[in-house]
């Protein structure tokens, strides 16, 4: 992932935007992808499982085609409602998700041959979990028209 770009980008997203679709605000779509990211490290552990045949469909279709995220798509295990804030403002909650890009990215170029479990796909490797963040970014950049 490039953080450059992503640093640019995230530049647009002010406290006051507003969703285009769904209904997360600024700050809780970036401590949602700073989530993902981190489990896609191994920060945050996900416990191992054997994915359905459904899933193993979806991680085809979603990782291996150009199809983008859906709108409306829900992550496994995430209430209805939204989660609490966890960071102060917007900004600190963009440092914690550029720190985690970069962790991410010191990791893989360390240990480019790891695996980490996805909450909805199973094991992925590097290079899945690459394809799985640029499109799951850009599908919330699009949210907030960024």
């Amino acid at each position: 992932m490039k953080a450059k770009e992503i640093i640019s980008r995230l530049q647009m997203l002010k406290e006051d935007s507003h969703a285009i679709f769904g209904k997360m605000t600024a700050q809780h779509m970036i401590e949602h992808l700073t989530l993902t990211i981190k489990i896609s490290y191994g920060r945050i552990k996900i416990p191992h499982f054997e994915p359905s045949e459904r899933q193993l469909k979806e991680k085809q279709y979603l990782l291996y085609t150009d199809l983008e995220f859906p709108v409306g798509v829900k992550a496994p295990g995430l209430p209805d409602e939204l989660l609490p804030l966890r960071y102060a403002n917007l900004n600190e909650a963009k440092e914690e998700l550029i720190k985690s890009i970069e962790a991410f990215n010191e990791l893989f170029e360390a240990n480019p041959d790891l695996f980490f479990i996805h909450p909805r796909l199973g094991l992925l490797n590097q290079k899945e979990w690459r394809t799985f963040h640029e499109k799951h970014l850009t599908h919330h950049f699009k949210q907030f028209g960024i």
